[in-house]
């Protein structure tokens, strides 16, 4: 039956054509078009979805106004906005742009920051634990305090709430949100979604002075590796020979806990790191020490003969976790972390070692910041890197009480 025809019969049967849908018709409806009167109907999609639309007369002509998903906007939403927009196309405006404007003071700081991380983090981030911890966080600590409110309307005092609880008792987890918040922020003003004083600016001055603002990942110091090398090499297990791989190559824990026997060269004693593994998205060569070499000569011994992964965990098919290396720091009483051994290794270079600067920063694989000395990198300096790296094997492999000759031409 025609939408005429069906405003006909509803005025013999004496019912006001206006506001014929309820929600348990709405929730019923099948694929197709129904209309609720003056303009509004609702779309049924063949696949089930639902979105109002507004039907009106615009400067002459007929226009179709989308005005949003049946699952957000409620149908008393829906006839409010659809009045307001036939009110303003009488008027002789352009109800398109004020039903955008609308759009962008309603949506809520939970669905920009999903747009963000959909759009802007997934898609630049290599890492899957990053792009989960980035949204994991808000889940957990914004979204419950903010979540629904509209991003426009986000001021200091939300971002207090959030923030507040956690400042002094998981400072680092605090200061990675409010990043996070003022990324979400940032996109919605981009997109016309804010305007004013930006609600993270100067948030710090209403909050606690935080006391580990100035701790970095807890370091051993360099003249002490050697003797916990020498302890680590006696503990069994995958952990334990993975811990020593990513000491003697100044590698990340996740870059070695990923390895594969592809990556290697035995021959050219070289370690290439795919750049979708790299956290600056950008391949690595890692030249290999003779030790370096040892412990994947012990790792091939104890590892399936068909196992992909380089340091497999029990599990067939899946890496060790982080958590497996850093247990053999527990075990041995050393408080700490894996991944503060790269500072080590730079403690050493500074302090022990006559090597030029870009060279120790490309042995951490450490992005180029600088625009002009990245454009005119033509090398990453592999085989001074590799006299740099077979000498810090050589430190962290001396036996204690014995002196060791390093590698001449670089160290101090």
């Amino acid at each position: 039956m025609a939408d005429g025809e069906q405003r006909a019969e509803a005025g013999r049967a004496g019912k006001h054509p206006d506001k014929r849908l309820t929600q348990p018709a709405i929730n019923a409806a099948q694929p197709g078009r129904h209309g609720d009167g003056n303009g509004l109907y609702l779309d049924v999609d063949p696949s089930g979805a639902k979105r109002w639309m507004l039907r009106t007369t615009v400067h002459g002509r007929r226009r179709d106004i989308g005005l949003g998903g049946a699952t957000y906007v409620t149908l008393a939403q829906a006839r409010e906005t659809a009045r307001r927009l036939r009110k303003v196309a009488r008027e002789g405006g352009d109800p398109v742009a004020e039903r955008d404007k609308d759009r962008r003071k309603s949506v809520t700081f939970e669905e920009a920051a999903r747009t963000v991380h959909a759009a802007h983090i997934l898609a630049v981030n290599k890492s899957a634990k990053a792009n989960a911890q980035w949204l994991a966080t808000l889940e957990a600590d914004v979204f419950p305090k903010m979540g629904k409110r509209p991003v426009f309307a986000i001021d200091q005092a939300d971002l207090l709430r959030v923030l507040g609880p956690i400042w002094l008792d998981k400072p680092e987890t605090a200061r990675r949100i409010k990043q996070r918040i003022k990324t979400v922020l940032d996109w919605a003003r981009a997109n016309g979604m804010g305007d004013g004083v930006h609600p993270v600016e100067g948030i710090e001055k209403a909050l606690p002075k935080q006391k580990d603002r100035d701790q970095h990942f807890a370091a051993l110091p360099w003249r002490d590796l050697p003797a916990l090398m020498q302890r680590i090499e006696v503990v069994d297990g995958m952990g334990a020979l993975a811990l020593r791989f990513a000491i003697l190559t100044a590698a990340r824990s996740g870059e070695v806990r990923g390895a594969t026997w592809a990556e290697f060269d035995m021959a050219a004693k070289l370690w290439t790191i795919p750049a979708d593994r790299m956290k600056a998205g950008v391949e690595h060569r890692v030249p290999l020490s003779d030790a370096a070499l040892a412990v994947l000569d012990r790792v091939r011994t104890l590892a399936p003969q068909d196992a992909a992964l380089a340091f497999p965990s029990t599990k067939a098919g899946r890496p060790l976790s982080d958590m497996t290396l850093a247990a053999v720091l527990k075990r041995l009483d050393v408080p700490v972390t894996v991944h503060g051994f790269r500072s080590t290794f730079r403690d050493w270079t500074e302090e022990a070692t006559s090597f030029p600067h870009e060279v120790k920063e490309a042995a951490l694989a450490h992005a180029i910041r600088n625009k002009v000395e990245r454009a005119y990198r033509r090398t990453d300096l592999f085989e001074k890197r590799r006299k740099m790296m077979n000498a810090w094997a050589a430190h962290a492999s001396q036996r204690c009480g014995d002196v060791v000759r390093l590698a001449t031409g670089g160290v101090a």
